[in-house]
């Protein structure tokens, strides 16, 4: 088995915690703020339900909760970062199953067979795979570059944890900018990271 797809054997595994910390978020978020009261809860939320941080969004969202309560005061531009951060954490109103879901992202259809070597890629959003620099050190060390989105880059690989929101994320201005590119004709290719991967497991 993949180290990709044990990953998201895992992640099913937390869909329960996913699910429930989606129901907390909309809660926070439904009088338009975030009081130190309800931060905190979040905290303790997020410690004690240690089986959800596989998930790498729900991980940096401890992560920066904890930061942010490190001096036992939530300021209002923590405040206002936290709300925001949960209203990108629920993406809307879309539902659990599209959270790991890429229904609507822009990619190139049928899937594109994928080369390594010498190939330029630029990684966007969040992945299971790992970090953004795991991936890009598993494509260097097939003979591949990386780098921001320029001219050169041939393949733009989006996360696995993007949702229909995505043109309202900050991933979403590259996933913009290349299909600006596409119309320019540029030959530029957008792929999901369950594709990219399973090419990795064959390269």
């Amino acid at each position: 088995m993949s180290r990709l797809h044990t990953l998201f054997n895992r992640a099913r595994i937390d869909d329960r915690q996913v699910s429930e910390l989606l129901g907390v978020s909309h809660g926070l978020l439904a009088d338009g703020k975030i009081t130190q009261d309800e931060a905190q809860y979040l905290r303790q939320w997020l410690t004690a339900n240690t089986a959800a941080h596989s998930n790498p969004v729900v991980a940096n969202l401890l992560s920066r909760v904890h930061t942010m309560l490190a001096d036992g005061l939530l300021d209002e531009e923590e405040r206002v970062e936290l709300f925001e951060t949960l209203q990108k954490f629920t993406g809307g109103d879309f539902s659990v199953d599209e959270f790991q879901k890429a229904t609507s992202l822009p990619l190139d259809a049928p899937a594109p067979a994928i080369s390594f070597g010498g190939a330029r890629f630029c990684f966007t959003g969040t992945f299971a795979y790992g970090s953004r620099k795991d991936c890009e050190a598993v494509v260097v060390e097939r003979g591949s570059a990386v780098s921001s989105l320029t001219k050169a880059t041939r393949y733009l690989v989006i996360g696995i944890y993007a949702t229909d929101s995505w043109a309202h994320s900050s991933y979403g201005r590259k996933i913009e900018k290349a299909l600006e590119m596409k119309s320019k004709n540029i030959p530029i290719l957008i792929i999901g990271e369950t594709h990219w991967a399973d090419a990795l497991e064959i390269a």
